[in-house]
C-alpha cells in the first residue's frame, strides 16, 4: 500500500531544474496541483501588471546622468496608456510636442557637429523591463572601448520602436538603438529588447533592424548583451548597413579570440 502511494517523478522533471518554462507539473488525480495554479495565476497577474504599469522616470534620468549622459523625455502620439494598447501605430509617432523637443536639440547641437550613436528607452509593453534592465545595459557599454561618440538618451513613453526612427532622423544621426520592454511572458515580465538601425529613417521597415532578445538577469545578461550590441555596432558603421545585411558573428570571434 505505500508503495503504491509512492510519489515517483517522471524521468523528464529534471527539466524543470533548467527552465522557467511550465513543463514537469505535477498533478493530483486528473487535476493540476493547487500549487501550480496558484503560481500560474500570480505569474499571469505580473505579467499583466508589467504591462499597465509605468517607467520610473526621474530615477532613470537621475541614473543615466551618473553615467554621464544627457535624458530627454518624450511621448508618442497616444494619450495614454489604454490608447496605447488599442492603437499600435500611435505608438510609431512621435507626438507634436515631442518633435519640437527633439529639433530643439538639434538646433542647440549645430555647431557641435552630430551625434553618432541615439539611444531611445521606450517603456513598450513593459515598462518594469526597462527600468531594470536599461542602466546596467548602458553601464556595460559605455565601459567598453568607445566605438561611436552617445548622443542624448531619448526616455520615451508609450512608445513601440519605430517611435525611435523619427527620432534618429530629426538628429541625422547614423546609428539608432532602442531598448524596449518586450511583451511579458509568465516565466519573464521584465525582458528587454533591442533594435539597432543604421540610418534610421520614418517609415523604416523591420528587417533592416538587428534585434537583440530577452535582456534580463535570468535571459541575456545585461553585460553579455552590451558586448554583442558593441560588436553589431561597429560593424554596422563600419560596413554602413544594418539588418539581414548584417550578420551577427560575435559568439564565433570571442571562441576564436580565445582559442
Amino acid at each position: 500500500m505505500a508503495d503504491s502511494a509512492r510519489t515517483i517523478p517522471a524521468e523528464w522533471s529534471k527539466l524543470g531544474d533548467y527552465t522557467a518554462a511550465r513543463i514537469a507539473l505535477g498533478r493530483t488525480g486528473g487535476s493540476q496541483k493547487t500549487s501550480d495554479l496558484l503560481r500560474f495565476q500570480l505569474d499571469h497577474a505580473r505579467a499583466r501588471d508589467a504591462i499597465h504599469g509605468t517607467m520610473d522616470g526621474p530615477e532613470l534620468e537621475r541614473g543615466l546622468r551618473n553615467l554621464g549622459l544627457s535624458p530627454i523625455s518624450v511621448q508618442s502620439a497616444a494619450k495614454d496608456r489604454a490608447e496605447y494598447l488599442k492603437r499600435p501605430d500611435l505608438g510609431r509617432i512621435l507626438s507634436e510636442d515631442s518633435r519640437r523637443t527633439v529639433a530643439s536639440w538639434k538646433s542647440e547641437r549645430t555647431t557641435e557637429g552630430r551625434d553618432t550613436l541615439v539611444f531611445v528607452i521606450a517603456d513598450g509593453l513593459s515598462p518594469l523591463a526597462v527600468q531594470k534592465q536599461a542602466l546596467p545595459f548602458l553601464k556595460a557599454f559605455l565601459s567598453l572601448p568607445t566605438i561611436a561618440a552617445p548622443g542624448p538618451v531619448f526616455l520615451a513613453e508609450q512608445a513601440r520602436v519605430a517611435l525611435g526612427d523619427p527620432i534618429a532622423e530629426i538628429l541625422q544621426a547614423p546609428l539608432l538603438a532602442v531598448l524596449i520592454g518586450e511583451r511579458p511572458g509568465l516565466s519573464s515580465p521584465d525582458s528587454m529588447g533591442l533594435y539597432m538601425t543604421f540610418q534610421a529613417t520614418t517609415g523604416t521597415t523591420d528587417e533592416r533592424r538587428n534585434c537583440i532578445s530577452n535582456i534580463r538577469r535570468e535571459g541575456l545578461p545585461p553585460e553579455e548583451a552590451a558586448a554583442r550590441f558593441h560588436y553589431l555596432a561597429a560593424r554596422s558603421l563600419k560596413q554602413k548597413q544594418s539588418g539581414y545585411l548584417l550578420k551577427d558573428e560575435s559568439k564565433a570571434e570571442i571562441s576564436a579570440s580565445s582559442e
